[in-house]
């Protein structure tokens, strides 16, 4: 082989390696993520699909004193200014219904992850939808039911959906306030979902 053939061969095997690369790196990323949702949670174990689940307010409080059990979701970096919820959805067996409650102006967002390729399709929140209370279809692909009349519509690309949340907290005084409307951002099964008051 000529010089010229080895340097053709070495940078084919190269951008081959390149590609497989930053394909499948971003997706093994969310597997490990989605791993330590469903089985550790923040420490206090597994959240359920389809559950959304909010940081303890002690893991808040004292972010540096994590507990032993509390897994990479818990321990990816010191958040001292808003509550973080998480949860996965699998959309496989009918839409979700995600409701949140009246926020009063304050700052809150829930981000939706398509995890095939890492992309945020949708949010719900603050800069958004606004901060008052509501309900929200979230369906997967090819779904056509009914959609609730009145009720925004959240179509995801896949039926494996992140959900990650943030609620803003002002201050130490402020974080059974900000803890209490967290546990409110709630999913409920269409099949199940009763429209408000």
């Amino acid at each position: 082989m000529t010089p010229l053939e080895h340097l053709l061969i070495f940078g084919s095997v190269m951008v081959a390696a390149w590609f497989l690369f930053t394909y499948f790196w971003p997706r093994l990323l969310l597997s490990v993520f989605k791993r330590a949702i469903l089985d550790k949670g923040f420490g206090d174990g597994p959240i359920p699909i389809n559950t959304l689940y909010t940081e303890p307010q002690t893991l808040f409080a004292d972010p540096l004193h994590v507990p032993a059990s509390a897994s990479k979701l818990a321990t990816t970096g010191v958040n001292r200014d808003t509550l973080m919820t998480a949860g996965w959805l699998d959309l496989s067996k009918g839409p979700q219904v995600l409701h949140v409650p009246e926020m009063a102006g304050r700052y809150y967002s829930v981000q939706f992850t398509d995890p095939s390729d890492n992309t945020n399709f949708a949010y719900v929140g603050k800069r958004a939808t606004g901060t008052q209370a509501g309900d929200y279809l979230v369906s997967g692909p090819g779904w056509e039911g009914q959609v609730p009349g009145g009720m925004p519509r959240i179509s995801s690309p896949n039926n494996s959906v992140l959900v990650f949340g943030r609620v803003l907290v002002f201050g130490d005084s402020d974080l059974p306030a900000a803890h209490a409307l967290s546990k409110q951002i709630q999913l409920t099964p269409l099949s199940g979902w009763q429209p408000g008051p």
